[in-house]
């Protein structure tokens, strides 16, 4: 048998409190002086007056199996084996200020790269919950927005607080792919994986993409490719002499050729996002090809048992209602 909510037994400690203070209660309340103990001696209290004194013995009984029925009693009706699918997964981000490019939509209105990835980011985490999931970020420099963590709540709040232009400008996606390595270097996990999404060439930084794959790859790190943006020229949002926002086309290069090389170097594979959907469709083709199997075994349906002593408790409190009304009543 388990119990649920198993704090609750703290309420035996009060109760049992409450029962000595009530013993004791009655012992000076019942008492008497005599004259003499042979008096004492031949007082006989009938069967009657010895129930009604200890009826209160049913009023505690029902509260203790009402505190049982508080804590949630449980059996498990069959064991069963529980598969769970858990690698660590490091996302690195593309932060840029081009990646406040609005050539995607969201919700049906105009919106940026980053909010677009974020939103689909966000969906992906929410469906690896047994994962162990960092994020890190990257523009001139890179930073870890969030270590590895399986405390999904706290990283996506995380994950909405990143910005464009919290970083100096520019794109080191070698830079950044070592800092998710540096996430990853130290992980006991079966399986480790990054995904680089990125919308530029790399322009900063000192260690080059190609060499952060060859150390990815001397890792054991897959480290799937994404290009976001598309093809040609892009809206991108600038505030005009009014303060207004306007939109002028500039063209955003993505390095496709550097992004191929670090996927095909990893074992992975290099994908191109030119909308919202085919953005979606990446990381749930990631989701579905990034599985590492891990049988627990574990209980999957219960047995509730509080209802039981429930009812106990209320027939005690029904069964001492009874007595004390009707076969045990007391006459002032």
């Amino acid at each position: 048998m388990k119990f649920y909510n198993p704090v609750f037994f703290i309420l035996l400690l009060l109760l049992g409190a409450a029962v000595y203070y009530y013993i004791k209660r009655i012992d000076i309340e019942g008492s008497f002086i005599f004259p003499s103990e042979r008096l004492l001696n031949k007082t006989h209290r009938s069967f009657k007056e010895k129930a009604y004194k200890n009826l209160f013995i049913l009023h505690f009984l029902a509260l203790f199996f009402m505190v049982f029925a508080l804590a949630r009693p449980r059996v498990p009706i069959e064991e069963s084996k529980i598969h769970t699918e858990g690698i660590d997964i490091v996302l690195a981000l593309d932060v840029s200020t081009s990646m406040r490019a609005e050539d995607f939509t969201l919700r049906g209105k105009r919106a940026s790269r980053l909010d677009v990835v974020k939103d689909v980011v966000r969906s992906f985490i929410e469906k690896r919950k047994n994962d162990r999931i960092g994020i890190v970020v990257f523009a001139a420099r890179a930073y870890t927005a969030s270590p590895l963590t399986l405390d999904h709540t706290w990283l996506l709040e995380n994950l909405q607080r990143i910005r464009t232009g919290m970083i100096e400008d520019g794109t080191a996606i070698g830079l950044g792919l070592v800092c998710a390595l540096n996430r990853l270097k130290e992980s006991k996990a079966r399986s480790k994986v990054v995904i680089l999404l990125t919308d530029g060439r790399n322009n900063a930084g000192d260690i080059s993409p190609s060499l952060a794959a060859e150390t990815a790859r001397a890792l054991g790190i897959k480290v799937y490719t994404i290009g976001a943006g598309t093809k040609g020229l892009a809206p991108y949002p600038v505030k005009d002499f009014f303060g207004n926002t306007v939109y002028q086309p500039i063209k955003i290069d993505i390095d496709d050729d550097a992004l191929i090389d670090i996927a095909d170097k990893t074992g992975a594979k290099y994908f191109r996002a030119t909308d919202t959907k085919s953005l979606r469709e990446i990381y749930e083709e990631i989701n579905k090809m990034e599985k590492s199997p891990i049988e627990e075994t574990g209980y999957l349906e219960y047995r509730e048992l509080f209802g039981i002593f429930l009812s106990i408790s209320f027939v005690l409190l029904l069964i001492e209602e009874l007595l004390r009304y009707t076969l045990l009543r007391k006459i002032p």
